[in-house]
């Protein structure tokens, strides 16, 4: 029988690279002795009164409020006007107000010395405060907002300490993987199209899952795509190093192929290099949602686009994971009112788990700081986190010509098995239609779903998609458009 978990090789898997790079911060405490990616590294209805009201008695819910400044009543009083005064704040921001919005942010930053700012609404209120004038300057100037974005070096940190504290981008990898896996049965020659490379965290456990397959593994192909070093450094061609080197201490062989790009909607298939006699897998990570701006002046869109040339490669699995969240209305006032509540859940799962992060968990806040900075005070092209619900994703996937594939039981196990690692007993994994979503006390946060090609989709030409020549594996050359390593 083929593997159909990675309950049994993650360790394994793992434990090769951990001598293979250097770790970028301390290790979190994990159940069991069970850390991958340290290994890894260190080798619209109710009225705006009502909503205020109810989104309290939420946030309440979700942040008990200890008060080691005055009273509970004071603290519980001071946060129900926080959110008044964000809402009408927001609204005065929407409506061009921008004398009333100044004086209402410098109420709040008065009222946030009053309450508990190192956690619960006291932090998020203060990022959002910080969001709001930000937003308001961009405005005051006509430029855009001055959100200070990362480096793709700096990206990448955040990612990974992200990664370390909080189980959804661990719930996005297993999950893909196992839907990966299933997909290759049978399968001699394999090819996996990353588009969000990182630190290549997601697969090693996929590599050494292959390994293990009776019969003995098939040819294993990673292109793996990502923004051009800052530094001016080859990081994905390191990447590649690495995990070139992990998939030869397990007996798999193992090409793989660079690919640097700015953004993904630069990127096209001749690029990618596919065969005919491949089983492809297109894995997306938290990123098809940076396509979603509006449609140019021809009528396409970038995600249309992308959509269809990878239908069109006829992959056996296309692996999607996005935020369940509704971020992407052109309306601000309801953008922001949706993010308001989405960004208090995430950082409360963050609190849950801080006492054992070794203080990654202050890190891995800037990562989502940045990204709803991006949400509320970001328009046009600059706005990139457009994050949409899995019920258009579904019905955008199918419109692609793809279709839907069933996670199945092993990946809702397999999700669920993953919680039992973090503290907190607010996680929840659910099942949707074949789909899996993890969330936080009853509020879904991020969807996983599974597609394939349909019948009716066009294979690409050979002129767009040039057959792959095997190379020595040794071989590695660069060219001016991207980085390859084989």
């Amino acid at each position: 029988m083929e593997p159909n978990d990675f309950s049994a090789t993650d360790d394994i898997a793992t434990t090769e690279l951990y001598h293979a790079t250097h770790c970028l911060s301390q290790p979190a405490a994990f159940t069991n002795g069970y850390d991958p990616v340290t290994e890894f590294l260190a080798c619209d209805s109710l009225t705006h009164d009502q909503w205020i009201d109810s989104t309290f008695h939420e946030l309440s819910s979700i942040y008990p409020v200890p008060s080691p400044r005055g009273t509970i009543e004071d603290e519980e009083e001071s946060g129900i006007r926080l959110v008044h005064l964000l809402m009408s704040t927001a609204r005065a921001v929407h409506r061009g107000e921008a004398d009333h919005a100044r004086s209402l942010i410098e109420g709040m930053r008065c009222l946030l010395t009053r309450v508990t700012t190192s956690f619960g609404i006291g932090k998020v209120a203060g990022y959002f405060v910080d969001a709001l004038c930000s937003r308001l300057c961009s405005l005051q100037c006509d430029a855009p907002a001055a959100v200070a974005l990362n480096t793709p070096d700096e990206a990448e940190i955040l990612y990974h300490h992200f990664y370390e504290v909080c189980p959804y981008l661990k719930f996005a990898h297993f999950t893909a993987n196992q839907s990966i896996l299933d997909a290759f049965k049978g399968e001699d020659h394999v090819h996996v199209i990353d588009f969000n490379l990182m630190h290549g965290l997601q697969w090693p456990a996929l590599i050494q899952a292959l390994a293990l397959r009776p019969g003995g593994p098939p040819v294993v192909r990673l292109t793996g795509i990502g923004p051009p070093s800052s530094d001016g450094r080859d990081n994905i061609r390191e990447v590649g190093f690495r995990l070139a080197k992990f998939a030869r201490s397990v007996n798999v062989p193992f090409v793989f192929r660079g690919v640097a790009a700015s953004r993904l909607d630069d990127v096209r298939p001749w690029m990618l290099q596919i065969s005919a006699s491949e089983a492809v897998a297109v894995n997306s990570i938290l990123q098809l949602h940076r396509l979603l701006a509006d449609p140019n002046e021809l009528g396409t869109s970038s995600i249309d686009s992308l959509l269809g040339w990878v239908a069109g490669l006829r992959p056996k699995i296309v692996t999607l994971v996005e935020q369940e969240a509704d971020h992407n209305k052109p309306d601000f006032l309801d953008r922001f009112t949706k993010a308001l509540f989405y960004y208090s859940t995430m950082f409360d799962s963050l609190e849950a788990g801080r006492e054992y992060s070794c203080g990654a968990a202050s890190v891995a806040e800037l990562y989502l700081q940045r990204e709803m900075c991006n949400v509320v005070c970001c328009e046009g092209t600059a706005r990139v986190e457009r994050h949409e619900l899995l019920l258009r994703w579904r019905a955008r996937m199918s419109s692609a010509g793809l279709k839907p594939v069933h996670l199945g039981s092993n990946a809702f196990k397999q999700a669920s098995m993953l919680l039992t690692l973090f503290s907190g007993e607010g996680y929840c994994v659910d099942e949707v239609e074949g789909c899996v979503t993890l969330g936080w006390h009853g509020l879904p946060l991020i969807s996983a779903s599974a597609w394939q090609a349909g019948d009716e989709v066009p294979s690409p030409g050979s002129k767009n998609v040039p057959l792959f020549i095997p190379l020595d594996n040794n071989t590695v050359f660069n060219d001016n458009n991207n980085s390859q390593l084989y």
